[in-house]
């Protein structure tokens, strides 16, 4: 009787791979913050940096706007010559604004040192286990408006709301969830009293404790930045 024949699995990886058929697809799309490794599968250096890599995909890949990738330029080498790759590893940058000029990635080949120079580029808020920081959701002029109010009482909470409010509909894109929710706490605070901020800030720590998609815990770590201004 035949022993059965077990076939090996490739683990699955946030890593996009490139090749000549995807290469320009992706890492030109001006949508996109692309950061690119060109490796060679018997490169000592590339097998070291390889679970690191594989990390920091991990930790972005809640950033539709952030692609973590990789290409063979041993076999592709007509890509890797287009860029001027000598050696392995060679990692590059590729801005939604600079696509022709990537930038060299010289800096740490450590998790932490991936995440600060992408965060710093893409503008944002990650840690390098994929969470958002302490920072994420927060709107500087938004935060000078909570002093304000914490600062007035009676009706000059309710101008600086109004206020808040104008400035929240100039918002664009993300930061339109953030806006909504400055002037939510404001409009809640005038509604329950400075109470409120106490128990909302304890309602989100206890759903943040709870099994809850990634997509919510950005929003709940959000809120509970937006939160922490008004102590």
């Amino acid at each position: 009787m035949l022993e059965p024949t077990l076939e090996s699995k490739k683990a699955s990886s946030n890593v996009v791979d490139l090749n000549d058929d995807n290469f320009d697809k992706i890492v030109k799309d001006s949508n996109k913050d692309v950061l690119v490794e060109f490796y060679a599968p018997w490169c000592g250096h590339c097998k070291h940096l390889a679970p690191i890599y594989e990390k920091l995909a991990s930790a972005y890949i809640n950033e539709p706007n952030v692609v973590i990738a990789k290409v063979d330029a041993d076999k592709y080498r007509d890509i890797g010559g287009r860029y001027g790759v000598q050696g392995f590893p060679t990692i590059k940058f590729f801005s939604k604004n600079g696509k022709e000029s990537p930038e060299d990635y010289d800096g740490e080949r450590e998790l932490p040192g991936f995440v600060t120079y992408i965060n710093g580029k893409a503008n944002t808020k990650r840690t390098a286990d994929g969470t958002l920081d302490e920072s994420a959701g927060r709107i500087s002029s938004l935060d000078d408006l909570v002093k304000e109010f914490i600062s007035a009482t009676g009706a000059a909470r309710s101008t600086v709301l109004k206020r808040a409010e104008e400035a929240a509909k100039a918002l664009t894109g993300d930061d339109t969830f953030s806006g909504k929710v400055y002037t939510k706490v404001m409009s809640s605070i005038i509604e329950k009293g400075n109470d409120y901020v106490t128990s909302e800030t304890q309602r989100l720590n206890n759903m943040l404790k709870g099994s809850i998609s990634n997509a919510k815990l950005d929003e709940f770590t959000k809120r509970k930045n937006i939160l922490a201004v008004f102590n």
